[in-house]
């Protein structure tokens, strides 16, 4: 029985929970670290992280944005608990990574990355250590999933009639300036060959019906060219709906006697 505790109750903290609740024979669910008191029902609410982790959970799953991490992460892995991060892109900051880091190494625990709305990281952190060359990393989304980011200052989203690539830049330029479209840039930079030398293509397509993603990787092992069309979430367009299942999935596999790795 893994005992697991959420940082954020969101569009995606609460499918997350929803999940292990189906699973509550492998999985308990100790509480939800909210911000204000969300009325719905669910695990404990609690609005401090001492007492979130006074449950002495395994794991947290971190799901509630890069402010979010920045403030808790490394209570949590001083506390000893695993984390589980859905803000990715958070480490593209080093000196935030520095801190995490820092705090896991001293209390043993560790920073989980999960794959996220996109396939394939397991082949790309396997070809790392075969050889990579490069990486390339594309984001296609509907214009809606674009909104309220630094898009809106590169182009007209309400006027595309087609297709546009609007940034052209490296995995942690974009992980910093897009922190919620940008989380897949950010897991593929430390599966493949790091956050410099990835390159990343932002697109906003009228006729996208999700959320698409693709990586290209090259190298001595071969060539990798993964594709994935996912749809959004209904609550939140920036995520997909592949985004909180891929941290259900992490928290499940802990918890199987056969488990994919």
């Amino acid at each position: 029985m893994i005992r697991a505790a959420l940082i954020g109750y969101g569009a995606i903290g609460r499918t997350v929970a929803r999940i292990l609740h189906a699973r509550a024979d492998a999985v308990e669910l100790a509480g939800v670290l909210v911000r204000r008191p969300v009325a719905a029902e669910g695990p404990a609410q609690f609005d401090a992280i001492d007492a979130l982790l006074a449950l002495r959970p395994g794991i947290v799953i971190e799901c509630a944005g890069h402010a979010s991490l920045r403030e808790h992460g490394a209570a949590v892995l001083a506390a000893g608990c695993d984390l589980l991060v859905a803000s990715v892109g958070a480490l593209a900051d080093p000196a935030l990574e520095s801190v995490l880091v820092a705090a896991a190494r001293r209390s043993g625990a560790r920073v989980l990355v999960p794959a996220g709305a996109l396939g394939g990281l397991d082949a790309l952190a396997a070809a790392r250590l075969a050889g990579l060359d490069s990486v390339e990393y594309t984001s296609m989304k509907p214009p809606a999933a674009w909104r309220g980011t630094v898009a809106e200052s590169l182009l007209d989203l309400s006027a595309l009639e087609g297709p546009r690539v609007f940034l052209e830049t490296d995995a942690r330029d974009a992980a910093r300036r897009f922190p919620q479209n940008a989380n897949v840039a950010a897991a593929v930079a430390i599966a493949g060959i790091g956050f410099e030398a990835t390159r990343v293509r932002l697109v906003a397509d009228p006729a996208a019906a999700g959320n698409g993603h693709r990586i290209v990787a090259r190298g001595a092992f071969g060539r990798i060219d993964v594709t994935v069309e996912g749809r959004a979430l209904a609550d939140n367009p920036k995520s997909s709906v592949l985004a909180p299942h891929s941290l259900a999935h992490a928290v499940l596999n802990r918890a199987a006697a056969i488990a994919l790795a």
